[in-house]
């Protein structure tokens, strides 16, 4: 096959996939996803530690979990460390890996966890996000053990690898309240910049805001520009004073070298904490910066988030005031919505928007989540019909040729599909006449979850002096209850299920959508797990069934794990694997499919499983501890013998 063949049937591969996602909807004749499972590997761990080592490295991450282990023989020990360290591995596994590690080398999952970190290579962004993992599996370990192992954590801050130093800071202030960290941080620039970007991770918040003044101080008295940066975003991940370090923040903004970090953190201010005439001077140096850049620096994402930060400030002021500066923001670049994908949760993080009838306007989609994702504007009323159309136009799309974009008058401006990682840019006149107007995620069965509204209005400045939140356009009356977590539910949930209504907990079933995906005595999709027997699949235990659905991504079913594809020519593919060999990958590519499609192995640069499961988190984040009790009594009513 020459290669003009090749680039014709990849081409076509591509287009069929649209960078599309998730598992097959029930075919006409089968009712579970057929996978073809390979043969367990056979790997001779009684050879040298490189050969053992060259063996595992060569299995993908299905293969490498069907290697033979016991955690009372100290030849599964290289088996447990691949595992642990392996990218793509969910929380479950690593765990296991860790708990079985602790007992083969007498030392506690703290250093064994430590140990990891710096062991691992961290030149990919697969790598870099396993490194991310591990460190917030390090800080979750017990505080006596952190505590117990601080001369290592010391050690190791000054190690020359970057992550083992921000993992031992980061260990650090978890387990000591960051008393000493700062202390041992200046010892050099490096150290610090590392201290300073452990604060992302997941140290208790009343540390981080107690190590403010530190964090100030790092920033006031470092003439280091990485140390200066890393302090700006660490206090983002502050509370307090929001004030104050709104006022130094605007100051930083003037210095180029600063100003990216700058906007970045502003933009975590609340804005009811920002003070008046401060951000009357920031709407200044804003609208003065958007006149001062070049016309080809005005797609950058740095100047997006400026001019989101520009459009905040903007409706903080008296509706006079910004009409003189977006006036002058009009002269220059077209006003800007920047919506992002939130990872995991499938839906937008911006739920509403306002608009000014007949203007110009440009929406950047950004999609950080592992499913592709676009945007259809549709008309008022009809988000529904929309979406439920995008099935019928298919992967290669209506009249316009967008995937899952209906062929429809009711469809205004949309995207193609986004895919992970990845941006689009979508400019138009809003429309003339005012209302509200949804917007809509319509690849196949998102849209439940996945919206917003665009508010078209008269006066933008006027609007913005007032808001009002628009109707939820699929008419969900529901607001935010609680981020759920197991730990706040599992000691009640025993008591909590007790004479429950399974007529209750079915219609609540359906009303949050867990029927759309799974099946349940008989009924619903195929594309999450059959949940007919999955008490019985927890012997009893509710914890587990609680980590199911608050931590879908704790472990995620082999036979629903997403495969992230990098093919040759630099396209960005995913979709559930189905079967493999030395010629091909045969994936299953979205929720409505009938039939997978095949890639051929000379195609692929890179194919990586994801630890990500396709099941959002916070699904029930609006419904009441009772509500769930209740679904969760209908899910054990229901259940096959």
């Amino acid at each position: 096959m020459n290669s003009k063949q090749k680039n014709a049937i990849l081409s076509s591969i591509i287009l069929t996939l649209m960078a599309s996602v998730s598992v097959a909807q029930e075919h006409h004749h089968h009712n579970e996803l057929q996978i073809t499972k390979p043969e367990p590997p056979k790997i001779f761990l009684d050879k040298s530690p490189r050969v053992v080592a060259y063996q595992l490295k060569r299995l993908d991450n299905q293969r490498l979990l069907m290697v033979e282990r016991e955690a009372t023989d100290p030849k599964y020990i290289p088996v447990y460390q691949a595992i642990l360290t392996r990218p793509g591995m969910t929380a479950q596994f690593r765990l296991e890996a860790i708990s079985s590690l602790s007992k083969l080398l007498s030392k506690n999952t703290t250093q064994i966890v430590t140990e990891s970190i710096s062991n691992l290579e961290t030149k990919t962004s697969e790598q870099i996000k396993t490194a991310e993992q591990l460190i917030e599996l390090l800080i979750g370990q017990p505080k006596s053990e952190l505590m117990e192992m601080r001369s290592i954590f010391e050690a190791s801050s000054s190690s020359s690898n970057e992550y083992e130093r921000v993992a031992a800071f980061a260990a650090l202030c978890a387990s000591e309240g960051g008393s000493s960290c700062f202390a041992e941080a200046k010892k050099s620039p490096a150290q610090l910049t590392s201290l300073l970007n452990a604060f992302q991770y997941s140290i208790d918040q009343d540390i981080k805001d107690a190590l403010l003044e530190q964090i100030i101080a790092a920033f006031n008295h470092s003439t280091d520009l990485n140390v200066q940066i890393a302090a700006i975003k660490a206090m983002g991940y502050a509370q307090t004073q929001s004030q104050r370090r709104y006022e130094m923040l605007i100051q930083s903004f003037e210095n180029n070298a600063l100003r990216d970090a700058s906007v970045n953190t502003l933009l975590t201010i609340p804005k009811q904490d920002r003070p008046e005439a401060a951000n009357q001077k920031l709407a200044e140096l804003l609208v003065k910066y958007a006149e001062e850049t070049p016309a080809e620096e005005r797609t950058s994402n740095a100047f997006t988030n400026a001019m989101q930060l520009a459009d905040q400030s903007l409706s903080m002021l008296g509706s006079s005031k910004a009409k003189d500066f977006r006036k002058r923001l009009d002269a220059v670049t077209v006003r800007m919505i920047r919506i992002r994908t939130v990872e995991e949760e499938m839906r937008y993080d911006v739920p509403f928007f306002a608009v000014q009838a007949g203007k110009p306007i440009q929406i950047v989609l950004e999609n950080h989540d592992l499913m592709p994702h676009n945007l259809v504007i549709t008309r008022p009323g009809k988000l529904k019909p929309v979406a439920q159309s995008g099935l019928n136009a298919g992967p290669t799309g209506g009249a316009s040729g967008l995937a899952y974009v209906p062929d429809s008058d009711d469809v205004l401006y949309a995207t193609d599909m986004v895919a992970s990682d990845a941006q689009v840019r979508l400019t138009f006149d809003a429309p003339s006449e005012p209302g509200e107007y949804p917007y809509v995620c319509t690849f196949p069965q998102h849209w439940y979850r996945m919206y917003g509204v665009m508010v078209v209005v008269e006066d933008l400045d006027q609007w913005l002096n007032d808001p009002q939140e628009p109707a939820n356009p699929i008419g969900n009356n529901r607001s935010f209850v609680n981020s759920w977590t197991v730990q706040d539910l599992e000691a009640e949930v025993d008591a909590g299920v007790r004479g429950r209504t399974t007529s209750i907990g079915a219609n609540l079933f359906n009303e949050a959508s867990c029927r759309g995906c799974h099946r349940l005595a008989g009924e619903g999709g195929v594309i999450g797990p059959d949940l007919s027997k999955v008490v019985a699949k927890w012997k009893g235990n509710r914890k587990e069934l609680l980590r199911e659905i608050f931590e879908p991504s704790y472990r995620v079913d082999e036979a629903y794990q997403m495969q992230k594809i990098l093919t040759v020519d630099g396209q960005t593919l995913t979709g559930i694997r189905i079967s493999e060999d030395n010629d091909k990958v045969v994936l299953m590519t979205n929720p409505e499919a009938t039939e997978p499609i095949t890639i051929l192995q000379d195609d692929i640069e890179v194919m990586a499983p994801s630890a990500i499961s396709m099941m959002p988190k916070a699904l029930l984040d609006q419904y009441t501890k009772d509500e769930i009790f209740e679904i969760i009594a209908f899910i054990e009513s229901s259940q096959q013998p």
